[in-house]
């Protein structure tokens, strides 16, 4: 039922997403990029911004929606909650005004048997923090607040945002030199076969070799924001508590949702990336982020 869930999400959002843009398009009157005179270069580049930057956007003001959705979260009601729940909301309201947020996020708790918990959001200002059922099973009141440092650290950092623009231009860029390249390769055929299926199957590939290229460098910037999220939960929550967290992150990685795609893999603290993969992990393996913040102490 949740797959049944998650995919019916992602056709529904890609609907969403091509149904705004060709609008967009429209509206400002952008042209077809391959017309019978050859390549329209201020169309194109019009066409890869639009698609690239619009589509990253539009998953941005919808990342706090999708979220609940498809993960099931329940927002908390502080009004109407246990003593755990308020203590969650205490400690994430704390955290808040030590990072400077004066605009608290929505709090909530999704059923999952691993030890995770996620920020996501359009602006500071409109942020979802989520943790996963298990996680006060599996943690301490030390450890959890280590997590929540982390992930609000994330959200004062504006790091939704950041990622978005930097995942934006990287799409737009794919696109553009994925057709500008196919152009140059098949603009010898006809002209039938340029403007035709030659052009864009050549464009097609380019842009999956692209993609997967794209992705590499977006992963790498990723870590490296995530090791500045643990140094923002180290100076919210203590180091210790984030050294501690991490530390309680390995212990309970066997309850880790295995089950999840690489794209969910994002709103998880940690993951365990082996290999080849490591290139493309959103997250450092525990071990060096433990070790990194230990030589902070030392």
């Amino acid at each position: 039922m949740q797959i049944a869930k998650r995919i019916f999400l992602f056709l529904a959002l890609n609907i969403l997403v091509m149904t705004t843009l060709s609008i967009l398009l429209a509206v400002f009157h952008v042209q077809p990029y391959l017309t019978q005179y050859g390549l329209s270069i201020p169309d194109l580049a019009a066409f890869c911004l639009i698609w690239g930057m619009g589509g990253a956007f539009i998953s941005l003001a919808l990342s706090r929606a999708i979220a609940k959705w498809s993960y099931g979260v329940q927002l908390i009601d502080p009004d109407n909650c246990s003593e755990k729940e308020r203590w969650l909301v205490q400690t994430v309201h704390s955290l808040c005004e030590r990072a400077g947020i004066n605009t608290m996020p929505e709090i909530g708790i999704y059923q999952s048997e691993e030890a995770n918990a996620f920020a996501t959001g359009p602006t500071k200002s409109r942020a979802l923090v989520a943790v996963s059922s298990n996680l006060f099973n599996l943690m301490n009141g030390e450890e959890i607040e280590g997590v929540l440092g982390h992930e609000i650290s994330h959200v004062a950092n504006g790091d939704m945002v950041t990622m978005t623009l930097l995942q934006g231009v990287v799409n737009a860029f794919v696109m553009f030199a994925s057709r500008i390249i196919a152009y140059a390769i098949t603009r010898g055929d006809s002209k039938s076969d340029r403007s035709g299926m030659a052009f864009y199957l050549v464009s097609m590939l380019l842009q999956i070799v692209f993609l997967i290229l794209g992705s590499i460098l977006v992963a790498f910037y990723t870590r490296g924001r995530e090791c500045k999220a643990d140094d923002g939960g180290a100076q919210l929550a203590g180091k210790n508590k984030m050294i501690a967290a991490l530390e309680a992150l390995q212990r309970t990685y066997p309850a880790l949702d295995v089950r999840a795609q690489p794209a969910a893999q994002t709103m998880k603290i940690s993951c365990q990336p082996t290999g080849i993969w490591r290139l493309f992990s959103t997250h450092p393996p525990l071990a060096e982020r433990i070790a990194r913040l230990r030589n902070q102490l030392g």
